[in-house]
């Protein structure tokens, strides 16, 4: 993931947390959970995203340990 990624996905969860805060103080549940959501949605492709990163990193690891890749 790069980093355009990771700046998407933070600022999906600055919205969510703006959506909830607005949603909470007005006191319209359907915002709060429109955040919680957006907030959730950016948690799973940064989870996404690291293990994404692992299995390059592996594949990466066993390549280099393959005859005639030195």
């Amino acid at each position: 993931m790069g980093i355009a990624d990771d700046a998407k996905n933070k600022v999906q969860d600055l919205k969510g947390q703006a959506k909830e805060a607005v949603g909470s103080a007005t006191g319209n549940s359907d915002l709060e959970a429109e955040g919680q959501v957006d907030q959730a949605i950016a948690a799973v492709k940064d989870t996404i995203a690291g293990a994404a990163e692992k299995v390059k990193e592996g594949v990466e690891a066993v390549k280099d340990k393959l005859p005639g890749n030195a």
